[in-house]
């Protein structure tokens, strides 16, 4: 995850995908993420992230959904994905609401 941290500092460009369901988003994110519940990263995620090509730091609880988000979208045309892990490894700054 601090590794994740450089990467975002120093790309403004990586696309930060939050899995988590919608309440858990809520009670506190990573700053600059996109919210997009697992269930409904097949139905959507084209819409929030059309360029299949961007680099993409998919994120969730602690890993599990991240990892699933992330097979999905390898298997479905996205180029440049990265499961970061779990929210609660991440030692920077969280914004709620």
């Amino acid at each position: 995850m601090r590794e994740a941290q450089a990467e975002l500092e120093k790309d403004r460009k990586i696309v930060l995908l939050d899995v988590r369901n919608t309440d858990e988003y809520r009670q506190g994110h990573i700053k600059g993420s996109i919210n997009v519940p697992l269930h409904l990263v097949p139905v959507t995620l084209n819409e929030k992230v059309p360029d299949k090509k961007a680099r993409i730091f998919v994120y969730c609880l602690s890993g599990g959904r991240s990892g699933q988000a992330s097979q999905w979208m390898a298997q479905n045309g996205y180029e440049n994905v990265t499961n970061i892990g779990g929210i609660t490894s991440w030692s920077g700054p969280i914004e709620r609401g």
